[in-house]
């Protein structure tokens, strides 16, 4: 399981990254789009590092909210 970030993108797609996987980024129209299309991403991402022998880092995301 992997934390993602999901925001608008200015293109009215929505977007969707993986901020302890570099690489894992994708996109999709809608935010379920965007979400089924960073599950093969993140699949993608961490079989490469796999077969590259490099270690697949855990996540680390630390999220909050700052009121200005």
């Amino acid at each position: 399981m992997r934390q993602i970030l999901l925001y608008p993108g200015e293109d009215n797609y929505w977007i969707a990254e993986v901020p302890s996987l570099p690489g894992a980024l994708s996109q999709g129209q809608t935010r379920e789009e965007a979400i089924l299309n960073i599950r093969e991403a993140i699949a993608l991402v961490e079989e490469v590092m796999r077969e590259a022998g490099d270690r697949i880092p855990e996540d680390r995301l630390e999220a909050e909210l700052v009121a200005i």
